[in-house]
């Protein structure tokens, strides 16, 4: 068995190949034509398929385990990232939407690079790798000053989780908001004492069981992880580093912001936001700064209320996915 070079295919991207018995194979990487995409990277083993789409922001299209896709509809590229502070960054379509380049740099993983931005002074990578055995994927996004004077951005996931799920997130025991959580309602305000039926504190976890009256909330938890049960019995897991002792730069100290509707846009879809945010970043010209989340999926019924949710037993699933001890 011998590995041959990568082979460049279009936008620098490669097809990582494989001699066996003879033959030429793919081992896990290689560009695909994705839900009317074109020259997206696709990354795979025998259980999990992540598809990534250069041409769309740098996005996410899926992320699937067992052909349970954990994602919100392809064509809203529901594996998004961003950068923030959301209410004082310049616009920065280039970043969000625009043409990156994407390449395959192994087996099982691939980096995706965006235009240099002016406005920011900043330029994105992220890099994805899937492991080869499991569904845990490892997204890290870097921010490169591209400028002549520091920038201080903060990293911000705004992935869209497969609608009608359940968000449970392990709270912390020294939270800022009287409630665990904040609500931003429809008069630009922020609640920190909201009320809403689809919203529950129980046994240290914060519920979020459908699309809540207003559908934006922020969290301060510093426990580091996260699971979105889609109505398929799937587990999402997000897990991802926190700094209590750094400054979180929106207006009130999230970790982690949640933004949750029905019938939204043209398609009138259902879909969750999982957002983990990073803490401010000063980076000096020339300078980078990092933020990893590692993902994971696996198996978990989908209660019929959010009530029967059994947080003993999810909190034991995703703690075995992530490899953290009980």
């Amino acid at each position: 068995m011998r590995y041959f070079d990568m082979i460049g295919r279009g936008m620098g991207i490669g097809l990582c190949l494989i001699a066996t018995g003879g033959s030429l194979a793919l081992i896990g990487a290689e560009t695909v034509r994705f839900s009317g995409f074109e020259d997206c990277i696709e990354l795979k083993n025998e259980t999990t398929q992540v598809v990534l789409a250069p041409s769309f922001g740098g996005r996410v299209l899926s992320y699937a385990w067992k052909g349970r896709n954990a994602l919100g509809p392809a064509k809203l590229g529901p594996g998004r990232f961003d950068i923030g502070p959301e209410k004082v960054i310049p616009q920065r379509k280039e970043l969000w939407e625009g043409e990156w380049e994407g390449r395959i740099t192994g087996e099982h993983s691939a980096i995706l690079t965006s235009p240099e931005h002016t406005a920011t002074g900043v330029q994105l990578i992220r890099e994805f790798t899937l492991d080869p055995k499991s569904s845990h994927l490892r997204v890290t996004q870097t921010i490169k000053n591209i400028s002549d004077e520091r920038v201080h951005w903060s990293h911000w996931s705004r992935t869209f989780g497969k609608g009608g799920g359940i968000c449970i997130v392990p709270l912390s025991k020294d939270s800022a908001y009287p409630k665990n959580y904040v609500m931003y309602n429809d008069q630009r305000a922020i609640e920190f004492l909201p009320e809403d039926p689809q919203i529950e504190v129980r046994d240290g976890f914060f519920l979020l069981k459908g699309p809540p009256k207003f559908p934006k909330l922020g969290l301060d938890s510093h426990e580091g992880w996260l699971a979105y049960i889609t109505p398929d019995d799937l587990a999402f897991i997000k897990k991802y580093p926190t700094y209590p002792n750094r400054r979180y730069w929106e207006m009130v100290g999230m970790t982690l912001s949640l933004w949750y509707v029905d019938n939204w846009g043209e398609d009138r879809v259902s879909v969750c936001e999982i957002e983990p945010i990073g803490p401010r970043e000063d980076i000096a010209p020339g300078e980078y700064a990092s933020f990893t989340e590692d993902w994971f999926l696996g198996d978990f019924e989908f209660p019929e209320t959010g009530d029967e949710l059994d947080l003993v037993r999810l909190e034991e699933s995703s703690k075995r996915l992530m490899g953290l001890d009980m």
